[in-house]
């Protein structure tokens, strides 16, 4: 497989084990003409805040000039969601969510949501297998169920994808057909399940051009978000989707990225892409 750095000149824009586990855990219809029951009123469609919302664009950021960063969340929508995006929605922050497909089904309105508010929307499978162990049809299957459910949740249809635990191949990169979105910094906060640290890495690890994983499915992560972006503003860093990191240009269908990078490509995936990719790892 080949891990690329990408190098943007120009302007614009895990799991990791990252994931390190599978979470076991609309478009608004034109008036009714049906008659209504008795004691209820009429419902105009338009009288719902969303109806005639759509998602905005990619911001026009160019991160060669701007110390750009990007956080990412995994194996979502969970129970804490709506808290992260509470907070993001407060601190004017735009993410990247990696979405697992039986999640999207359970929480529509969660995803929607995301669309809606200008976060990016990512295909995380259907229900996190390690794909290299799967057919190509079955790699298929995990990414097109998931390509509909976020689809027919938010009327947005994801460009990259993030492979369960970081694990590809140039199979699965065949088999996939888009973008493969790994990271630079893993927070490993699956592992740890620890706020302050989460805090500590997320603050400190990322460089310019980085994508930070973290996971919205744990509380002490979500729990974190606060100080993690206030401490990455304070390093100077502005805060963006994985499109928006990468100047809006078109990355190559089953490629791999872990950040943007004016750096020459390696010989070899980075040692953390490497040494997280075990999907025994919970």
């Amino acid at each position: 497989m080949r891990i690329r750095i990408f190098a943007v000149i120009g302007v614009g824009v895990l799991l990791a084990a990252g994931c390190g586990h599978p979470q076991r855990h609309a478009r608004p219809s034109g008036r009714h003409t049906a008659p209504q029951s008795a004691g209820r009123p009429e419902r105009s469609p338009s009288a719902s805040p969303t109806a005639r919302r759509t998602p905005p664009p990619p911001r026009r950021i160019d991160c060669e000039r701007v110390k750009c960063a990007a956080l990412t969340f995994d194996d979502g929508p969970g129970p804490y969601t709506a808290r992260l995006l509470d907070t993001l929605k407060r601190t004017r922050t735009r993410a990247t969510f990696f979405l697992l497909g039986q999640n999207v089904r359970e929480h529509p309105h969660l995803v929607r949501r995301m669309a809606l508010e200008g976060h990016e929307l990512g295909n995380h499978t259907w229900s996190h297998p390690d794909l290299t162990g799967r057919s190509a049809a079955e790699v298929r299957s995990q990414i097109r169920r998931t390509q509909r459910a976020i689809e027919d949740a938010s009327g947005v249809r994801p460009a990259l994808v993030r492979p369960p635990y970081g694990s590809t191949d140039d199979r699965v990169g065949k088999a996939v057909g888009m973008p493969l979105i790994l990271w630079s910094v893993d927070t490993l906060d699956w592992r740890y399940r620890d706020r302050a640290r989460d805090i500590r890495i997320g603050v400190r690890k990322p460089k310019r051009g980085g994508i930070v994983l973290y996971h919205d499915t744990h509380r002490p992560s979500v729990e974190s978000i606060p100080a993690v972006i206030a401490g990455l503003r304070e390093r100077g860093f502005t805060l963006v989707t994985v499109t928006e990191l990468f100047g809006g240009r078109d990355l190559e269908p089953g490629e791999s990225y872990t950040e943007r990078s004016e750096a020459p490509e390696p010989t070899e995936p980075p040692a953390e892409v490497v040494a997280t990719r075990s999907p025994a790892k919970r």
